[in-house]
């Protein structure tokens, strides 16, 4: 797919809401040096182009009680390739996995997934996940200290 190309004006608004996604308009126009008016123009054709996808909050997992988190790895069986979308429709209806990417390697899938402690984990993994249609293989392994853990994409590589 072909990169969109991004002035210096559209790489210092998408810095800045990578930063503080809670930004006014007025605020973000102030930071980027436009008016009010022509930010808001701008802001929109990303929204419109598809460049903003979304204006989430990050919540801390550890204060809200999820201090586990682990990545998951998942083998689906070959045999059963007809459950590989009734694998992905239910792995979408489990709040504990966070992200879900199909893999190249040994394993299919590679899962973020939190959880309050090692036994709610285990019921996950037991009662849940090992039930999902043609999973074959499940290998588990956990976050000991999070070194670094970001939304923000690089922008240092887009052209002006």
């Amino acid at each position: 797919m072909p990169r969109q190309a991004f002035d210096a004006i559209e790489k210092r608004i998408l810095a800045a809401l990578q930063k503080d996604g809670r930004l006014t308009n007025v605020q973000l126009a102030t930071e980027v040096g436009l008016s009010p008016s022509a930010c808001l123009r701008r802001v929109q054709a990303l929204e419109a182009a598809g460049v903003l996808a979304g204006h989430d909050v990050r919540l801390d997992a550890k204060k809200l009680g999820l201090g586990l988190t682990a990545f998951v790895q998942v083998q689906i069986a070959q045999d059963h390739a007809r459950d590989i979308e009734r694998f992905r429709a239910t792995l979408a209806t489990l709040p504990e996995v966070l992200a879900c990417f199909a893999v190249t390697g040994e394993h299919d899938y590679v899962l973020r997934v939190v959880a309050p402690d090692l036994e709610a984990y285990e019921t996950f993994v037991m009662k849940r996940l090992l039930k999902l249609p043609g999973v074959r293989h499940v290998h588990s392994s956990f976050v000991l200290e999070t070194v670094k853990d970001t939304v923000a994409l690089p922008l240092d590589y887009l052209d002006d």
